[in-house]
């Protein structure tokens, strides 16, 4: 499995590869729900563990992420917005875009300024479409990252608004 994600000096636009970095480290440990919380480190934990245990994961040392399912109610996302440093959501199958529309909210109704991963069967031709909605980083079953990492490039101009460009393609062009 590859992980890519945005570098930190990367502005918040349409994205290029230029803005995204294969990473050669990952510090988040995935904690199952039977098995023991360490006291320290960076841990992402499902969003039930969250909800049944968020004080005593909040009272910890390091940073809290959490894996949250597609099909989760958006609503019951809002107490990450203020928790979680990092919310990792799952792409069950590629053809399943719920979680695009997560993410969405999670940066637009409330305000998640943290890392926002894709898990699961995450493929190459969604990449760029990931970012503009809110994703920071994408993790790659399959595949390889180089040419992931290229597909950022694939198109330099998107028609639809979103998080990364406010107006549609025709507004920005009447008012150019």
């Amino acid at each position: 499995m590859a992980l890519i994600r945005r570098r930190a000096s990367a502005p918040r636009r349409e994205p290029r590869a230029a803005d995204f970095e294969i990473a050669s480290d990952d510090s988040w440990l995935s904690i199952a729900d039977d098995a023991s919380v360490p006291a320290t480190g960076d841990v992402i934990v499902s969003l039930a563990r969250f909800m049944a245990e968020s004080e005593a994961l909040l009272a910890r040392e390091g940073r809290l992420g959490v894996r949250v399912p597609n099909d989760t109610l958006p609503e019951l996302l809002a107490p990450l917005a203020t928790s979680a440093t990092l919310i990792a959501l799952d792409f069950p199958t590629h053809r399943d875009g719920r979680a695009y529309s997560l993410a969405r909210w999670l940066r637009s109704r409330f305000g998640f300024r943290g890392e926002i991963r894709a898990t699961g069967k995450v493929v190459r031709d969604q990449l760029a479409n990931l970012a503009r909605v809110g994703f920071d980083s994408f993790e790659l079953a399959r595949g390889s990252a180089e040419l992931a990492l290229a597909s950022f490039d694939d198109f330099t101009v998107h028609y639809q608004a979103t998080s990364d460009q406010p107006l549609p393609l025709w507004k920005r062009a009447a008012r150019a």
